[in-house]
């Protein structure tokens, strides 16, 4: 760890780092408190939100009351300059803003967020992303944009890929060979929808679309396929494994096929109620019986797998370190180490029917679920950062993957344009 030093040393020089955050939703008010709070060597200088006066509220509640309402780049500047916390409702004046070390995409939002991150790319403006949605649709392909325009394009500490990234460049360096990042559940139901996770919504006070994606599965698809793409993993079958276990996560050492793990390169999990949770895991091995030995003196066992794990995942409490590793190390979080290795494809929730719109994510038509590349391209599986707003050609009976033959695509959606180029760059 060396980011909190620089950033007492940036604090102590007074050249605090500059973020601009985009969103003002649940986990963008947590970042907002986190920043203003408890981060010395950074500063929140601007919000931009469609409804600013979120972005306003945002600020008050981490203890803000003067912000200032900007509409151009040289109002922004100038707020930057004086140290004026700042609103906005147009994204573009955050992209362009000299005064900036960073932005955050804390939206969610796949159409709204490939528009910015090709904006912040352009403009070559870091980018700590929390938008697995995006990353999991087109996340290689930004990411090779970033890359030729000489900016880091990045996933965040906190949500669990990067904690699992984090997990895993720790097991690498100390010499052993991941073969499973996992991830621990506490609920795993496709079926759920909007109308069963009101209650739970409301009482987090977050946005019951957003809690479904959680529960139905379509989140951590997207969680783990971002994991694959970036250590080049791949599943060991549609969906993943997704085991009930309730035992400690220790004992997954003896669950898996070793010889199945060693062909495949290594595979991305989930298991559901394992303990300690709700953290994650990498199980991997070691060659070296010399090494082994001193494993198991060390109390982590006979192998061949050994375990570790973190116990916890804190999201917007670690954003912040996100931003500083960029902006202070040049040290991205995580990233797809290449083209794609593992899609989420859009599987029908309800019998679907023709003429029907396929609702947002987390709704209640589809769910997401983890499938090879190669298979999703082979097959034309639709994925579900595309299928939003696609409409229904013919019946889809429950739990069947839809594919691009079974929908109409929306016209003129950035998505699709950018999904169309990496297909082409990235061939299965």
């Amino acid at each position: 760890m060396i980011y909190d030093r620089l950033l007492r040393e940036r604090a102590a020089a007074g050249k605090p780092v500059r973020v601009g955050m985009l969103g003002a939703g649940f986990m963008a008010r947590g970042i907002t408190n986190q920043i203003v709070n408890s981060v010395p060597g950074m500063v929140l200088a601007v919000i931009c939100n469609r409804n600013v006066e979120r972005a306003r509220a945002a600020y008050e509640q981490a203890g803000v009351r003067e912000v200032e309402v900007v509409e151009s780049k040289a109002a922004l500047a100038a707020c930057i300059r004086d140290g004026r916390p700042a609103i906005t409702s147009d994204p573009m004046l955050l992209c362009e803003a000299e005064g900036l070390d960073c932005l955050i995409d804390a939206t969610g939002a796949i159409e709204y967020g490939a528009m910015i991150s090709l904006a912040a790319i352009k403009n070559r403006k870091p980018m700590v992303s929390m938008n697995a949605e995006l990353d999991g649709t087109v996340g290689p392909l930004l990411k090779r944009k970033a890359d030729e325009a000489g900016v880091i394009f990045t996933g965040c500490d906190g949500d669990q890929p990067g904690v699992q990234m984090n997990l895993y460049r720790f097991v690498v360096s100390i010499g052993l060979t991941p073969l499973v990042c996992g991830n621990i559940k506490g609920l795993q139901d496709p079926y759920r929808n909007p109308t069963t996770q009101e209650g739970f919504a409301r009482q987090w006070g977050q946005d019951p679309y957003m809690v479904t994606s959680f529960a139905d599965g379509t989140k951590i698809s997207f969680e783990q396929a971002i994991v694959a793409n970036a250590t080049g993993m791949t599943v060991s079958k549609r969906g993943m494994i997704g085991a009930d276990h309730r035992g400690h996560v220790d004992e997954l050492t003896q669950a898996y096929d070793i010889d199945m793990l060693r062909e495949k390169g290594g595979i991305v999990d989930y298991v559901v109620g394992a303990k300690p949770g709700p953290g994650v895991y990498v199980l991997a091995t070691h060659d070296d019986p010399k090494q082994k030995h001193y494993l198991n003196l060390y109390k982590l066992g006979t192998g061949p797998l050994y375990s570790f794990y973190i116990p916890y995942h804190l999201c917007h409490f670690e954003v912040p370190i996100s931003v500083a590793r960029v902006v202070l190390c040049q040290d991205p979080v995580i990233q797809p180490l290449a083209g794609p290795r593992v899609d989420v494809v859009a599987t029908a929730k309800v019998d679907l029917k023709a003429g029907e719109e396929i609702d947002a994510l987390g709704g209640y038509k589809t769910y997401g679920q983890c499938e090879t590349y190669a298979t999703s391209r082979a097959e034309r599986l639709l994925p579900i950062g595309i299928a939003v707003g696609c409409k229904l050609k013919r019946d889809v009976p429950k739990d069947t993957v839809l594919t691009y033959d079974d929908v109409e695509i929306p016209a003129g959606r950035l998505i699709d344009r950018l999904r169309a180029e990496q297909d082409e760059i990235f061939p299965a």
